[in-house]
């Protein structure tokens, strides 16, 4: 009897490493901490990169304060773009961008249109969800037939962002763009009453990565 006592004793305990063992690779898996979901996700040194993909329509082409015909028919061409963001705390970020506006006219000419800017904005944060807004000034080069200009351009607008896992997020954006052309004689003088400031709308969409 006491030789039993004892054996049963020893086997216990070395059963017992093992039931310990089994209880823990039971206990439910932690899910990943990206999956709770804040706006500590983001601090200072954090980098976007962005592939945007759309259509644009012009809204209206303003001539000595008055709305002119532009000669474009709705929806009339597409733009894509590339930007870098970095952030400079958990909803500020800074960066620049570099796009291509093609848009047909009614006579089956094209127009073209290379904007090149820096932008500035903030991010709000819902669940999974990314609101950036933001503004990008710069420039941008006009082609038309024969026709080249530099001028002025400036984009604002907003975008909202579904947060797929770590690394890539995908949304729409809407922006207005704002392109005026100035214009000179052949002297070189500024000639105000030929300048066009062009009102162009933009809906496109995005993949975003996060490194």
């Amino acid at each position: 009897m006491y030789n039993r006592t004892k054996a049963s004793l020893f086997l216990l305990l070395l059963c017992l490493p093992v039931m310990l063992f089994a209880q823990e690779d039971r206990d439910p898996d932690v899910e990943p901490d990206w999956d709770i979901y804040n706006i500590d996700m983001y601090s200072l040194g954090d980098k976007t990169f962005n592939i945007s993909l759309g259509v644009v329509f012009p809204v209206a082409f303003v001539n000595n304060g008055e709305t002119i015909e532009h000669n474009f028919s709705p929806p009339v061409g597409g733009t894509g773009s590339l930007s870098y963001n970095f952030f400079l705390s958990s909803n500020f970020f800074v960066g620049g961008e570099v796009s291509g506006i093609f848009l047909p006219t009614l006579a089956d000419n094209t127009a073209y249109i290379i904007p090149l800017g820096v932008k500035g904005g903030y991010q709000l944060y819902l669940w999974r969800f990314e609101f950036p807004l933001s503004i990008t000034l710069g420039v941008s080069w006009h082609k038309y037939l024969d026709s080249t200009n530099f001028s002025f351009y400036m984009k604002g607008g907003g975008a909202v962002y579904y947060r797929f896992n770590s690394e890539w997020s995908f949304g729409l954006n809407v922006n207005w763009c704002f392109l005026p052309e100035w214009t000179k004689d052949e002297k070189g003088n500024w000639t105000p009453e030929k300048d066009v400031y062009g009102n162009i709308l933009e809906l496109s969409l995005s993949a975003r990565y996060h490194f």
